[in-house]
């Protein structure tokens, strides 16, 4: 027993021994934890602090558990200054004392502070504005959105999505002439406020039309029916706000378009070329407002005019009038302004009425010059005989007289 009591203050100097030993080997396993987290700007120098207090002896700094670091000084009291920093100089940075103890570490992020961003809006009914915008410089951090939008006297927050980079405005209030968006990006570096001003009137663009459908008309070989139905944006202000609409055809293949214009949701082409297939777009605008935009044009869609008993004619008294209803047939059809002229098949059967009209008027113009000139021209000719011979005349009787 006493020999048990002799070796107990020994192993309680081991113990201690181990424990304050092992201290430090402790303390080394949690060098990678992260206490912090800051942010530098790019291209410019950066200091990092070894803790909150100063340090008065003298520290070694690792990244990203290496001893290899950037262009770099490091002060008395600690402090890494890191010399015109690059991407490379992002990372984990832990600061250990001259006894190998962790002292600090945080985690270095390096980007720009925000500036102007480049911004979009788009009105496609008179309920509803749409903006986005992008950086004009990748700042390399995160950033927070926040958007206003009023007028004069009055100013409301716009229903902001982050990471899309948009907000959506309800109800904008047409009345008013302008609007002022602002739109500040905050990152860790700064903010920075962009203001546009918007003119909705001019800025209003309806989406194109939808389902798009051209069909054939049975006995008929030169005719397409065309529906479409109102943008499903646009689908509650049909009453208040009206669309009217443009429509576009060419056979298939071809560089030449025609065009209709109607304010119906559906239109009839009359003058389609007879076996060949036709592509068939559809674009908006508010009836209205003389300052809006065309949409853009509708998927395009293709049709064959209808091919059968090429001997049956049909008339117009006998089409049916629930396919044409009153106010459906286009005033007049026109072709694509970057093209000189419209196709004209010899094969249109009501085309050719027209052309031989004209062909006759034209016959009988030349016919009626030509005639009139002869005319004249007979005329003279009676005349200057009539006086030669009244000078014959005259000549024999003063030579019989002089005899």
């Amino acid at each position: 027993m006493p020999g048990l009591w002799s070796i107990s203050p020994v192993c309680l100097t081991v113990i201690c021994f181990l424990s304050w030993s092992l201290a430090p080997s402790h303390a080394q396993n949690g060098k990678d934890e992260v206490s912090g987290l800051q942010y530098g700007h790019l291209k410019s120098n950066v200091t990092l602090a070894c803790g909150k207090s100063p340090v008065r002896t003298p520290v070694v700094w690792h990244l990203n558990h290496s001893s290899q670091l950037p262009w770099h000084q490091v002060t008395s009291n600690g402090s890494l200054i890191l010399l015109q920093t690059d991407h490379s100089a992002q990372g984990d940075y832990s600061c250990y004392d001259n006894q190998g103890l962790l002292v600090h570490s945080l985690r270095l992020r390096l980007g720009y502070p925000p500036g102007p961003l480049s911004i979009s809006c788009r009105v496609p009914s008179h309920k509803y504005v749409l903006c986005s915008w992008a950086d004009s410089a990748d700042t390399h951090l995160p950033a927070q959105y926040t958007a206003s939008y009023g007028g004069k006297n009055t100013e409301k927050e716009c229903v902001v999505d982050a990471s899309e980079k948009h907000c959506d405005i309800h109800l904008p209030g047409f009345w008013q002439v302008t609007h002022i968006l602002r739109v500040t990006e905050t990152n860790a570096l700064g903010s920075q406020t962009t203001i546009v001003i918007l003119k909705l009137h001019e800025l209003l663009k309806p989406d194109p039309p939808e389902s798009v459908e051209a069909k054939a008309v049975e006995g008929y070989p030169t005719r397409l029916h065309v529906s479409w139905t109102f943008p499903s944006s646009w689908h509650e202000d049909i009453i208040a706000f009206p669309l009217t609409f443009q429509i576009r055809y060419r056979p298939q293949g071809s560089s030449y378009w025609s065009e209709l214009f109607s304010d119906d949701s559906q239109v009839v082409i009359r003058d389609a070329l007879a076996g060949y297939v036709h592509q068939v777009e559809v674009q908006a605008r508010d009836e209205v407002n003389q300052w809006s935009q065309w949409s853009e044009w509708s998927a395009p869609v293709y049709a064959q005019p209808w091919e059968g008993d090429s001997t049956l004619v049909p008339t117009e008294e006998n089409f049916p009038e629930e396919i044409f209803p009153s106010g459906m047939f286009p005033v007049f059809t026109k072709p694509e302004t970057s093209t000189a002229k419209s196709h004209n098949p010899p094969y249109e059967d009501e085309g050719n009425l027209g052309l031989v009209i004209l062909l006759v008027l034209f016959s009988v113009v030349i016919f009626s010059t030509v005639l009139s000139l002869f005319f004249v021209m007979w005329v003279k000719q009676r005349r200057r005989n009539q006086a030669n011979k009244q000078e014959l005349t005259s000549m024999v009787k003063m030579k019989s007289m002089s005899i």
